[in-house]
């Protein structure tokens, strides 16, 4: 699973990719960096890994991961080809989420101006621009794939019928410039829910909204970001303030530097921490734990996985040969402070293969193959 950050040029697309990748880069036992030009991997901070570390002595804590992709700069246009436009849609349809930098700061450190692509600094504006090119390109998709689907469901092939109901029901949403991604929401049939993956579109992902503030609005107060949460408020999206030059800064400092930067700006943490949290949300994924002397690693699986899937994350073996799983939660390890405890006070479960995991279970899976 991974997101992709999209923005316009100048809003500090790549400033925020370039800062989420770097940070924790250095004290951080997990390959936190970018892999290619323009793919990252990012933690995930997490306060549990501290929790369970403090009863559990170990060699190692490893937390759990998001792939994150600085995908290409878009102009209005980009649905035509224009600019980078067919990179970009490229890289869009390949992510399961969209981050949308929007620019809300008016001016550079400094006090110096950065010049906007469109003349002036105009957050919904900017926004549908990039969701007008997404919504474009796939009007453009759906209007090369009907003929050919109502040429398929006329041999009476149940997903041929299927991708042409969906598509019909696609089409004039799109065309009256609206996402794809309240149809597909309303979708109930099985078989139209199997055909919308086939068809990639673009304005049917998860959208989160980064409103890159200026560094005297951190909190996201001002007209700017509050115009942002307005727009995302309405689509039931998610929004997260940052000032990407203070994150820039901040990012590859030591822990004490950083807390003393913190206190400078009456910051709790870095925001690229909150937005590392909630673009895991945004993906719908979740953390379980393994624990012992030589390492303490959070997991990421999907909201609904089962045991057996998330034994498959560590190891293939552990979901083939999946026997049950020893579970308990962070919560009880805070309580009882040890796992004999937690085994004494009858709080440690035996699941078994249709166990549906919960975030923040700590797990013991047997196996045999």
């Amino acid at each position: 699973m991974e997101a992709g950050i999209v923005g316009l040029p100048n809003v500090g697309k790549s400033t925020t990719f370039n800062a989420l990748t770097k940070a924790n880069a250095l004290a951080a036992n997990y390959p936190f960096a970018t892999i290619e030009p323009n793919v990252g991997v990012v933690p995930i901070p997490d306060p549990r890994l501290a929790t369970i570390q403090k009863y559990i002595k170990t060699q190692k804590v490893v937390p759990a991961a998001l792939r994150l992709v600085d995908i290409a700069g878009i102009v209005k246009g980009a649905s035509k080809g224009e600019g980078l436009g067919n990179k970009f849609l490229s890289h869009i349809r390949e992510v399961d989420a969209i981050l949308h930098v929007v620019r809300c700061f008016t001016k550079a450190p400094g006090g110096e101006q950065i010049t906007h692509v469109d003349g002036n600094v105009d957050p919904i504006r900017d926004i549908e621009t990039i969701e007008t090119e997404l919504i474009l390109a796939d009007l453009e998709t759906i209007d090369s794939a009907l003929p050919k689907a109502e040429r398929s469901a006329k041999s009476g092939d149940k997903e041929a019928i299927a991708r042409l109901s969906v598509l019909k029901k696609l089409h004039p949403v799109l065309n009256q410039a609206k996402p794809a991604r309240g149809v597909i929401a309303s979708l109930t049939d099985p078989e139209e829910k199997k055909v919308v993956k086939s068809l990639g579109m673009l304005s049917s992902k998860p959208v989160l909204y980064i409103a890159n503030v200026d560094e005297d609005d951190i909190h996201g107060q001002g007209e700017f970001a509050q115009r942002v949460r307005a727009r995302a408020a309405e689509e039931k999206m998610q929004v997260v303030p940052i000032c990407a030059r203070i994150e820039s800064e901040l990012a590859p400092l030591a822990e004490d530097e950083q807390k003393e930067m913190l206190a400078m700006y009456d910051m709790q943490e870095p925001a690229l921490a909150s937005l590392a949290r909630a673009a895991y949300k945004l993906l719908g994924l979740q953390s379980f734990y393994t624990a012992g002397e030589k390492e303490v690693r959070a997991w990421t699986v999907p909201v609904g996985a089962t045991a057996p899937q998330a034994a498959g994350v560590i190891h293939s073996d552990f979901e083939r040969g999946f026997i049950r799983a020893e579970i308990y939660s962070v919560a009880d390890l805070e309580k009882y402070h040890s796992e004999k405890a937690i085994k004494e006070a009858g709080k440690m479960r035996i699941e078994g293969k249709d166990y549906v995991m919960h975030d923040a279970d700590v797990c013991h899976f047997l196996f045999n193959v």
